[in-house]
């Protein structure tokens, strides 16, 4: 599969996300159906923006499949995870048709970690713009 090679762009978030979802018990295999559990239970599609979150945590990649909190106390509702989005500056790098390139998904965040402008002590953000656009993001280091 071609990965084409786009830049690295910073895209500035306002104000903080607030999200809910679950945890990917087995990881990255999981990560399709944990998407397609919560779409379920929410059932609207992509009529609100969806995450992905992952970080490392004791040598083990940790990943949630997140949704934005449409009102408050959503996440309560259906008993997920609440996490927040800080607001901020973000290295981000577009990836279109990602269902098609997901193989490419782990080489970008490679590349936005490795960045000296990024914080390593953030997480790695899917941003599931539509069902074709996903922003690979990751929280610049502010001064």
């Amino acid at each position: 599969m071609y990965c084409k090679k786009k830049t690295m762009d910073t895209y500035i978030i306002s104000k903080d996300i607030k999200l809910f979802g679950t945890p990917v018990k087995t990881f990255p295999t999981g990560i399709g159906e944990a998407f397609a559990n919560l779409m379920k239970m929410l059932s609207d599609n992509f009529n609100r923006s969806y995450y992905g979150i992952g970080y490392m945590k004791d040598g083990a990649m940790v990943y949630m499949a997140a949704a934005v909190e449409m009102y408050e106390g959503e996440g309560e509702k259906y008993n997920c995870v609440p996490y927040i989005i800080e607001k901020g500056i973000y290295m981000t790098e577009t990836v279109t048709d990602w269902r098609n390139n997901t193989e490419c998904i782990k080489d970008i965040f490679y590349k936005l970690i490795a960045d000296e402008r990024t914080d390593k002590t953030k997480p790695a953000i899917e941003w599931y713009k539509t069902d074709a656009e996903m922003v690979c993001m990751v929280k610049a280091i502010t001064q």
